[in-house]
């Protein structure tokens, strides 16, 4: 196949079509049908599970494992990064990593509380899987998008991993919604884990057949360059001192992303276990819907905040997002009902996909000219996943010794509020 030049049409909407084939993990895994499933293992009066040695309350001891697995994240993908730009392959890097998640998802199947420790490795594989293999998507964006172009079309992927979660997500929930029984609604759950893992496996081809493999820079692979990755994050860092602009705005990323994916990663918990339901029945249903409601109002809100960054500029568009952001942390506090759940759960939506993907491109924009786009991204990712190791312990603290997790979701407020006020102090420049 002949090379695609920078800013093709095939090559952005290849790369954008990512997100439709890894989304699928965060919607179904991460936010609605896996934790309703981790939680109906559970007796409705027996909220606890001993594993390595202690006795975890079920929600704090999932958010720890999350914890565990984003702090190892950000250890070896500058190891794996690192690697990637000698060898100039990152593509085959991430696909290890989409095949090493999808795996993982397949084998959701087998989860269990008999197995615990099996089952969280298959949580592991999943949720390492998605992340790692991040490394390297957003990374392309700078080498496949000119500066132009980064908002849209971070927007679109954004945009079409939405869309194609959701439709995965319905026939999910038709699946377990036909069944009448409890054991027969888990099974559905179960099956579900599979077609998420074959789902992101299969769509992720036609993504790995356009994208370039990479630039080499001529060199091999050696124990000499293994600790490479960690060596050019301090040279990221060091270039950092020198471009005031970008290290203000990583500094107020890193405080208010560790907010944002913490309140993702915990959504359906706080649901499950703080709002009043009538029953099973409507709690499944409830928490599916909800979810659905913020995957569909997010791609409105996605495409609003690139158009509002269009106008408005990057920092004002996320200073106002993360008004909102914090303003639902103190609302949440507060939410009972379903109905108020559902309320809560369209806010989250719209400015859920929003200040994701302006994120990733404000800090594309305002990256100097480079071709090692890898080692910057590397470090945006590393810090994204320290801070969502830092936001969920906390959270997981708050949670085991308070026993709510409505205490720990109030907490966050704090983390937006200091956001917005480190986004009033990065440099303005007319063109952002």
């Amino acid at each position: 196949m002949a090379k695609l030049e920078k800013g093709d049409k095939k090559l952005l909407n290849a790369w954008a079509f990512y997100d439709w084939a890894n989304s699928v993990y965060t919607l179904t895994i991460a936010s609605s049908i896996f934790p309703i499933f981790y939680s109906a293992l559970f007796l409705s009066n027996v909220k606890s599970v001993n594993a390595f040695g202690f006795e975890f309350k079920s929600t704090a001891l999932i958010t720890f494992v999350t914890a565990f697995t984003f702090l190892v994240v950000s250890i070896i993908s500058p190891l794996l990064s690192g690697i990637a730009d000698y060898a100039g392959n990152k593509k085959n890097f991430m696909k290890f990593f989409c095949y090493v998640g999808g795996l993982g998802c397949i084998g959701l199947y087998w989860f269990s509380l008999d197995h615990i420790y099996v089952s969280l490795l298959f949580y592991f594989m999943g949720l390492i899987g998605y992340w790692g293999s991040l490394v390297y998507y957003n990374s392309y964006l700078p080498d496949i998008a000119f500066p132009e172009q980064q908002d849209r079309i971070s927007a679109r992927g954004f945009s079409m991993g939405y869309i194609g979660s959701v439709i995965l997500l319905i026939i999910n929930l038709a699946m377990v919604m036909s069944q009448e029984t409890g054991d027969d609604k888990m099974e559905m759950m179960r099956l579900s884990f599979i077609m998420v893992g074959v789902w992101w496996i299969l769509f992720s081809q036609y993504t790995f057949y356009i994208l370039p493999k990479g630039v080499s820079n001529g060199e091999k692979v050696t124990r000499n360059v293994i600790l490479n990755g960690f060596k050019e994050l301090l040279q990221v860092w060091h270039q950092l001192k020198e471009n005031l602009r970008l290290k203000r705005y990583l500094v107020a990323f890193f405080v208010f992303s560790m907010a944002v994916q913490t309140i993702m990663l915990v959504a359906v918990y706080f649901g499950e276990e703080e709002i009043l339901w009538a029953d099973d029945s409507e709690k499944t249903m409830g928490l599916i819907v909800s979810i659905l409601l913020i995957q569909i109002v997010a791609i409105l809100g996605a495409i609003l905040t690139s158009r509002a960054s269009e106008k408005f500029g990057n920092i004002k568009t996320l200073i106002a997002v993360n008004i909102i952001w914090m303003s639902l942390c103190f609302a949440a506090y507060f939410v009972v009902t379903p109905m108020h759940f559902y309320l809560t759960a369209g806010f989250v939506g719209l400015v859920m996909g929003g200040i994701q993907s302006l994120a990733r491109s404000t800090y594309s924009k305002f990256l100097p000219e480079t071709e090692d786009t890898t080692s910057f991204f590397s470090f945006y990712d590393v810090a994204e996943k320290i801070g969502i190791v830092i936001g969920m312990v906390i959270f997981a603290t708050i949670d085991q010794v308070t026993g709510s997790m409505r205490n720990a979701i109030l907490f966050l407020f704090v983390f937006f509020l200091i956001g917005i006020v480190l986004l009033f102090r990065v440099p303005k420049l007319e063109e952002n």
